[in-house]
């Protein structure tokens, strides 16, 4: 007779599926139910206009260059707070934490209040051309800002698990701290940070608060597709905004995935 680790798997598992099933699979069968509504022709006349290509192009296009950038702060932030000891690091830690507290509306108001050419930090980036509001640079800027927390709460209990002596064995053997890190180190840490950035892209292809604010929302220039779904709930064409929706969700689920079949591939190389 078998043995189960888990008591009440049953119930667990039953419970498992039903909460799901509310709170995910009958909220997405219902998007894509009111998007069926369409006829194909009027399915590809809502979410293909030239309009809706360079909303999807700006916001899949800033979700990844916020993805890297928060990968590259995310190593280093992770790296300092793990590896040495200062004063007040337990209050810079707790920052980090601060973006999943804070409503990403109030950060898109402090950032275009900081970069507009009166702002505290615009009255003196503006001059020389460095302009942080109402652009497409201002989003990726919100975009890390938000993204940012996953990639370091994702590596640091990996940096935590990585003992010393292997650092020791690779210093014994001749190598660099340069070569310890980038052939010791970061192949542990591979697995760690690809799924980071996933967390980071896929939350911020998402993000709507913050990006409102700070972007200007001017079609083909600084418009997400987020906020396109908004003006046709506005117009109340919700077939339309459904529409766009199941597109973003495609290019969520494809994105998840091929990063996932990645991360397999990583941990079966490196690891």
């Amino acid at each position: 007779m078998s043995r189960r680790v888990l008591p009440g798997f049953r119930l667990s598992l039953g419970f498992t599926f039903a909460y799901l099933t509310v709170m995910v699979v009958i909220p997405l069968a219902a998007c894509v139910a009111k998007a069926a509504t369409l006829t194909p022709s009027e399915f590809l006349a809502a979410v293909w206009t030239p309009r809706a290509r360079a909303a999807y192009v700006l916001t899949v296009g800033a979700s990844l260059a916020s993805a890297v950038v928060n990968v590259l702060l995310g190593v280093l932030l992770a790296w300092v707070l793990v590896r040495y000891r200062f004063p007040l690091k337990r209050l810079f830690d707790a920052i980090i934490d601060l973006p999943f507290a804070l409503p990403t509306a109030v950060a898109g108001l402090v950032y275009s209040s900081l970069h507009v050419e009166n702002g505290w930090l615009g009255q003196f980036l503006v001059p020389h051309g460095i302009e942080l509001a109402y652009t497409r640079a201002a989003i990726v800027l919100v975009l890390v800002f938000i993204g940012l927390p996953f990639v370091v709460r994702t590596l640091q209990p990996v940096l935590e698990s990585v003992e010393h002596e292997v650092e020791e064995a690779a210093a014994m053997l001749g190598a660099s701290r340069w070569q310890t890190f980038t052939r010791v180190i970061l192949p542990m840490l591979l697995p760690a940070i690809i799924t980071g950035f996933a967390l980071a892209f896929a939350r911020s292809l998402g993000e709507y608060g913050s990006v409102v604010f700070v972007s200007g929302n001017m079609p083909f220039r600084t418009e997400i597709a987020s906020r396109l779904v908004v003006d046709r709930l506005e117009e109340f064409e919700y077939a339309q905004a459904t529409a766009i929706a199941v597109v973003l969700l495609a290019i969520s689920f494809s994105t998840l995935i091929a990063i996932n079949l990645l991360e397999r591939w990583s941990q079966r190389t490196y690891v």
